[in-house]
């Protein structure tokens, strides 16, 4: 009886299942056109990879304002629509990566230049790797709701 009664709730919860994945969400022409999506509501960007740079700056002070003037940037290139991704990295790792940026672009070229406005890869705090990358196309879209659920901005 344990076995019937477990094949009927398999059943059930496969056909439960099977219901909610045959629905279609909306297309949105409007949105995948200002998004810049592919067919499959993909596009290009670009991710830079920040690494543990050359430069050790023991003074606090100096390095907090570093980090001021870092966080500063990725607000500002966030404003600009530049990034779409920005954040730390919570464990250290073999690659040294301390961070990350997904850039709203697939230029290489406009990437470095982006990332080169960054305080703490001027001084050399930071260094980067770039890579070409290919994701949703509404990844952009999450940042407009980011500041309605922040209660502090570092």
């Amino acid at each position: 009886m344990k076995k019937f009664i477990l094949i009927v709730w398999l059943f059930a919860a496969t056909f439960s299942l099977a219901q909610k994945t045959t629905e279609q969400p909306k297309y949105n022409q409007e949105l995948a056109t200002k998004q810049g999506a592919d067919k499959y509501g993909m596009k290009a960007y670009t991710i830079v990879m920040l690494t543990t740079g050359p430069t050790k700056i023991e003074d606090k002070a100096k390095m907090g304002e570093l980090m001021k003037g870092h966080l500063g940037n990725i607000g500002k290139l966030a404003d600009e629509g530049k990034i779409v991704v920005a954040g730390p990295f919570l464990e250290k790792n073999k690659e040294n990566y301390r961070g990350m940026f997904i850039f709203n672009t697939k230029s290489k070229e406009e990437a470095e230049q982006w990332v080169k406005t960054d305080p703490a890869v001027q001084a050399g705090v930071f260094s980067y790797e770039i890579f070409p990358w290919y994701g949703s196309a509404a990844l952009p879209t999450y940042l407009e709701h980011h500041k309605e659920i922040a209660k502090e901005n570092p």
